[in-house]
């Protein structure tokens, strides 16, 4: 099922205005396939204390569909699944990069030598958001 342009761009809205940059983005293992190469995982967001289901909402933005476990199905080994949904979906929503968020900045370049954690660009979009699993 391929999602309109229009519901893409909503999808892509609703999460920019609740996934703020150094939000973190919970994932959950729902299942693993057999031969080990595909996995399910679903996503979630903690707003007002409660975990909010954002597997929908991140299906439209990456144009996949949810999968009979309500997850995405996420193809590949060797890596961190999770990651590379919550990856995938940053790099969506902050394609132009984003502003660093100060000490708790996810972004890699603070990792790879760049030791400046006051306002500034990171060009780097899929490191927006933080990943963990549940």
């Amino acid at each position: 099922m391929k999602y309109t342009k229009d519901e893409i761009e909503q999808a892509t809205k609703f999460l920019r205005s609740i996934l703020k940059p150094g939000t973190t983005v919970y994932t959950k293992l729902n299942h693993v396939a057999r031969s080990g190469m595909s996995r399910s995982v679903t996503a979630y967001a903690v707003m007002d204390g409660e975990p909010f289901y954002l597997s929908g909402y991140a299906a439209r933005v990456l144009d996949e569909r949810r999968d009979k476990y309500d997850g995405i199905t996420i193809r590949g080994c060797g890596m961190d699944m999770g990651f590379a949904l919550v990856y995938r979906l940053s790099s969506k929503l902050y394609p132009e990069g984003h502003i660093c968020v100060g000490k708790q900045c996810p972004s890699n370049d603070h990792a790879n030598g760049d030791r400046i954690f006051s306002r500034h660009h990171h060009d780097d979009g899929g490191y927006a958001l933080r990943q963990r699993w549940m």
